[in-house]
């Protein structure tokens, strides 16, 4: 008789599988492991991407062989260690955080993680800070993640384009928010937001994409891949 595994809730099976993969394809990390920590510490929301995500990030950073990185939303600084940990020699990565204090406590993580040289942290809102990007020329970047407020990402697309090279990839997080997205008449404004974003990406001719639903310890939620095809304007 083939062995069955043990009954578990929908939640509790995707957790277990989530805990399963990482076991194969995650190593010990200090580094991020006390990243972790010290945003508790401080009080940040534990809203940080998943493990199996930052390592996902990591590899399609070292895939593009990434050596200009944009993030928008660094809270404790987690999915920015991943970012950094697949520049190019001599790569940076530039991330945008409204709250100086989570920014403070980010910044003590890159340096504890021996990072601190190839990130830039840069507070304020993140539409003005990428405008102020755009107005330096500082780019083109070549990957670009969106994990900030839900409202504003239409916005932060139209920047991240404006400042991608031709190829790039744009990943958006919690594009699916366990389903809240199919609400046309919602008058929530994280799915009003996210909606837009949609009908945005849909439309612009500069990009090409798709997204995946994602299941785990983060929940039901999902990420949108964005491609770059045009040379932005």
């Amino acid at each position: 008789m083939s062995e069955k595994p043990p009954h578990k809730t929908q939640d509790e099976k995707w957790i277990a599988i989530d805990d399963y993969i990482a076991e194969n394809f995650l190593d010990d990390d200090p580094a991020l492991d006390a990243t972790l920590a010290a945003s508790k510490a401080a009080g940040l929301p534990p809203i940080q991407v998943a493990p199996l995500q930052g390592k996902l990030l990591m590899m399609l950073a070292a895939s593009l062989g990434a050596r200009n990185i944009l993030e928008v939303g660094t809270l404790g600084g987690y999915s920015t260690i991943w970012l950094a940990r697949g520049l190019s020699d001599g790569g940076r990565v530039i991330t945008l955080e409204l709250d100086p204090g989570h920014a403070e406590v980010a910044r003590k993580n890159f340096e504890s993680a021996g990072l601190a040289d190839r990130i830039e942290v840069r507070v304020g809102a993140a539409v003005d800070t990428l405008a102020a990007l755009h107005s330096e020329g500082v780019g083109p970047f070549d990957l670009i993640f969106i994990d900030a407020d839900k409202p504003s990402t239409p916005d932060y697309f139209d920047w991240a384009v404006k400042l991608a090279r031709k190829g790039a990839l744009i990943i958006v997080d919690n594009v699916v928010r366990e389903g809240a997205i199919l609400a046309a008449q919602s008058e929530n404004k994280h799915v009003k937001g996210l909606r837009s974003f949609y009908a945005r990406v849909a439309a612009d001719p500069r990009v090409t994409a798709t997204a995946i639903q994602t299941v785990g310890n983060k929940g039901h939620d999902g990420l949108a891949i964005v491609w770059v095809i045009a040379e932005p304007d």
